[in-house]
């Protein structure tokens, strides 16, 4: 396989041991070459998708017509129509995929198939919905991405038992995190005491990063505008654009902490994986900063960064790669980040928990978006 040249950023962030994956999925991005493209001359690593992305995919192309025509002529329901339309697609990318996951011996290769952010409060049927997607996907490097509320976290243990592959999302703070990588280790120790292997079991954690910094800054600015004293203006200003990096560092050092030491040891023994932190949402919203900032800065061994298509195209073409893993450049300065923000009178915890609650609303109005928009084919195609 063909991958991109050593001096390119792409194959530095992997020489780190970082894995590069893509935030996107399309009917044409699978079924005209893109993706094989991208796999061969990049050595793109997995993918993730997500309802927004679906609803832009199904919702706003004439790509799908065909095949929810036949759907229709068969007796689809809604439901019915959009499973069959994402599952197809979803597979598609992973047989794509799967020479990868066999080279890594199932380090990468996966792609990411969301259940119903509907079900974001509800753990009996969130577990029931990721079992019945894995199911129909049948592909071992099919991953299952549940969010990471307080409801779900159970699920998501419940369904790593079971012995599907889970990509955690909607993590925001890093007491979430923590909970998640918890949730893991319990599952995996499951598994060992019920005589279940624990050597082909993936997950991913998806911590959410430039959104932070959107609130935060917002946040700043209010206190600003309100702010009479020079010199303390300067130290609000000061600490814009520092909330994302700060707080994904922090996370990061839960899960050195939880991935090591004789528990997880023991499990490793057995070849069991860590579950890694995968930085989600690094497309820069402020532009002002550099629009490969939140990649540039979470360069660290054992982690994904999964890029939307922009990004990802800006990284290829000026990402910046240093020597040393920037990852773990600092980490002290990050919980003096966290303490100076508090100081000022914004709590991490207060911008995580509306962005959890903010980030599940906009998911569940997507995916209401995309069945609108497969029912009104449903309709047009019925007549």
């Amino acid at each position: 396989m063909a991958t991109a040249s050593a001096s390119s950023p792409l194959s530095k962030l992997q020489a780190q041991k970082q894995s590069v994956w893509i935030d996107f999925m399309s009917r044409a991005f699978v079924r005209q070459g893109e993706l094989a493209r991208l796999i061969e001359e990049d050595g793109l690593q997995g993918a993730t998708s997500n309802p927004t992305i679906f609803e832009k995919a199904i919702g706003h192309s004439a790509d799908y017509d065909d095949d929810t025509r036949r759907l229709v002529s068969e007796g689809a329901d809604v439901d019915t129509i959009y499973q069959d339309l994402v599952v197809a697609d979803i597979q598609g990318a992973l047989d794509l995929f799967r020479p990868v996951y066999d080279r890594t011996d199932g380090l990468d290769g996966y792609v990411s198939l969301e259940v119903s952010p509907l079900l974001a409060h509800e753990r009996e049927k969130t577990t029931e919905e990721a079992g019945h997607y894995w199911q129909r996907l049948d592909r071992p490097n099919a991953m299952i991405k549940i969010p990471g509320t307080p409801e779900c976290v159970p699920a998501v243990e419940d369904s790593l038992a079971a012995g599907l592959n889970i990509n955690v999302t909607l993590l925001f703070s890093v007491e979430a995190y923590e909970a998640v990588a918890q949730a893991y280790v319990r599952a995996l120790k499951r598994r060992v005491d019920a005589g279940q292997p624990v050597d082909h079991i993936a997950s991913v954690a998806s911590f959410f990063v430039s959104r932070i910094d959107t609130e935060v800054d917002k946040r700043l600015d209010a206190l600003i505008a309100k702010e009479s004293d020079e010199g303390r203006k300067a130290q609000l200003e000061s600490l814009k654009g520092k909330a994302a990096i700060a707080n994904a560092k922090n996370a990061f050092a839960v899960y050195e902490r939880i991935f090591s030491g004789p528990e997880w040891d023991a499990l490793a023994a057995r070849g069991a994986r860590v579950q890694r932190l995968l930085w989600a949402s690094v497309g820069t919203k402020n532009p002002s900063y550099p629009d490969t900032l939140y990649i540039d800065e979470l360069i660290g061994p054992d982690t994904v960064s999964t890029m939307p298509p922009e990004t990802y195209n800006a990284f290829r073409d000026h990402g910046r790669v240093v020597e040393q893993p920037t990852l773990t450049a600092a980490m002290a300065d990050a919980q003096g980040i966290v303490a100076q923000l508090a100081e000022a009178g914004i709590g991490l915890n207060d911008v995580t928990d509306f962005l959890l609650k903010d980030g599940v609303e906009k998911f569940a109005q997507s995916f209401d978006d995309l069945y609108a928009a497969v029912r009104a084919k449903r309709e047009q195609f019925a007549r």
